[in-house]
């Protein structure tokens, strides 16, 4: 009988096991889904990807600017942030000839801007992985969009080689990303130009080697990036470096072509030098530690079509300029690095926390300079909207996207900002601006997160504040003060 017994027993467990061996190989094999083919933006609902974190952006060029071909290999490495079977990048207009993955080959198919990548087995959550991608074409600069106040933007052809200003949706004219400021990465550029032109870019240049008819730039940026900012800028260049008088290290390039353009800057370098100097010193004691290893600037003559480009950039660590421009633009696109660059947007609807606090950056700095106080200027824009002006009519913490650059955005918010310091005062509002600062560098953040800090700061209820000028349409009363 034990023998039985025994036997039985035995039996039973293989039976067990047998029952068992599936259930467990099921619950041991991953399910992969795709990524999301849009980041969930309101205002551009395909703009960048879901189901990966991009970490770094090599980005390998090489243009030639008698064809106006660009071709590249880039290589993003992200983290997949879900079990991915397939994902996508941004990529308009330009040919992919090859994708891989982790270095094996993988499947690729386009739709419109999407570039939807397959690789060969999936992703596991939170696993680093690679993403190169070989393609090439002439760049497609985008004209026409209500957005950029008409401008033509993204990558623009120059006489001499390239201005790639790409606010809010345009990197991917040029290189492939997950491009949406919610995804920020570091990046290095490797850009190849015939040996008589020069590369400007983000961050600090590693090396510069010439070898034959060419010229390899190598710039790398270690800090977070959202891929609007990215720029790699080609053409003859009057290189300047050196340091603010209070000690960042500044780069600058500007065009040959601009001396003597302005006679009020007869000689734009030590126009561009000086004033970058001075405001980025500036902001460092109004707004604290800055928030790179380098500044700068990038001056270029650019047009399109014979007509001049007419917007500047707060492409990070050093700003781009279309032309020479004053010092009001210069000390607005250097607020920047600290709101809209280090500090960005978590989606495009709050833009009003980039534009509405360099524009208070800028008349900040006219008022220092012996320009109209921003009490006065504040009461100026004011009074110079009637109440019936549809001026009005834009949202500033939601303005739409059409109307996400629109002028109640720039001096309306500013407007708001001042409104605030006076109701709050100066030591709390500073402190505000400071603290957003230091708590989001490098990071993403929401107007909501704004106004919390803005009450916890101040000790003060600003909701119905906050509520009026920053939500609601229509013209208020204005604040007594």
């Amino acid at each position: 009988m034990r023998r039985t017994s025994r036997l039985v027993a035995v039996g039973a467990t293989l039976a067990s096991v047998a029952a068992i061996a599936p259930a467990a190989s099921a619950a041991a094999r991953p399910h992969f889904s795709p990524g999301a083919p849009g980041i969930g933006d309101p205002y551009f609902p395909l703009e960048g990807n879901g189901g990966y974190d991009a970490l770094h952006y090599g980005l390998d060029l090489k243009y030639n600017p008698s064809t106006k071909r660009l071709d590249g290999v880039v290589t993003m490495t992200a983290r997949a942030t879900q079990n991915l079977s397939r994902f996508d990048l941004d990529l308009q207009q330009l040919t992919v000839t090859k994708v891989t993955v982790n270095g094996h080959k993988a499947k690729f198919t386009r739709k419109g801007q999407e570039l939807v990548i397959t690789p060969k087995s999936g992703i596991r959550k939170n696993k680093r992985f690679t993403a190169t991608v070989t393609y090439g074409g002439v760049p497609q600069t985008i004209v026409g969009s209500p957005i950029v106040f008409g401008s033509p933007y993204g990558f623009v052809h120059t006489d001499d080689g390239a201005f790639m200003g790409d606010e809010p949706n345009a990197a991917s004219t040029w290189f492939p990303s997950n491009d949406h400021p919610a995804d920020k990465a570091a990046f290095t550029f490797k850009v190849t130009v015939p040996k008589d032109l020069g590369v400007i870019a983000n961050g600090r240049l590693i090396s510069n080697k010439t070898k034959g008819s060419k010229t390899t730039f190598v710039w790398d940026e270690k800090a977070p990036m959202a891929t609007y900012l990215a720029t790699a800028d080609i053409g003859k260049w009057e290189f300047k470096t050196g340091k603010t008088p209070g000690g960042i290290p500044e780069t600058i390039a500007v065009d040959p072509k601009l001396k003597g353009r302005d006679p009020n800057h007869p000689d734009p370098t030590k126009f561009f030098w000086d004033t970058t100097g001075e405001a980025t010193d500036l902001w460092v004691k109004q707004y604290g530690k800055f928030p790179f290893d380098s500044t700068g600037a990038i001056a270029d003559l650019a047009t399109y079509n014979g007509k001049a480009i007419g917007f500047s950039l707060e492409t990070q660590t050093r700003p781009l300029y279309s032309d020479v421009r004053n010092t009001t633009t210069i000390a607005h696109e250097l607020a920047h690095q600290w709101f809209g660059d280090s500090v960005s947007v978590k989606t495009w609807q709050n833009i009003w926390l980039n534009e509405s606090f360099a524009t208070f950056s800028h008349y900040y700095w006219n008022e220092k300079h012996g320009g109209t106080t921003l009490h006065d200027q504040a009461r100026a824009i004011y009074n110079g909207h009637a109440a019936n002006d549809t001026w009005w009519n834009v949202v500033i913490a939601d303005p739409k996207r059409d109307t996400m650059f629109h002028d109640r955005v720039y001096s309306g918010g500013a407007m708001v900002l001042q409104f605030l310091r006076e109701k709050i005062g100066d030591d709390a509002f500073f402190k505000t601006l400071r603290t957003w600062a230091a708590e989001h560098r490098h990071g993403n953040a929401t107007t909501q997160q704004f106004t919390a800090l803005a009450q916890k700061i101040s000790g003060q209820d600003l909701s119905g504040f906050f509520n009026t000028w920053l939500w609601s349409p229509g013209k208020p009363a204005l604040p007594q003060g």
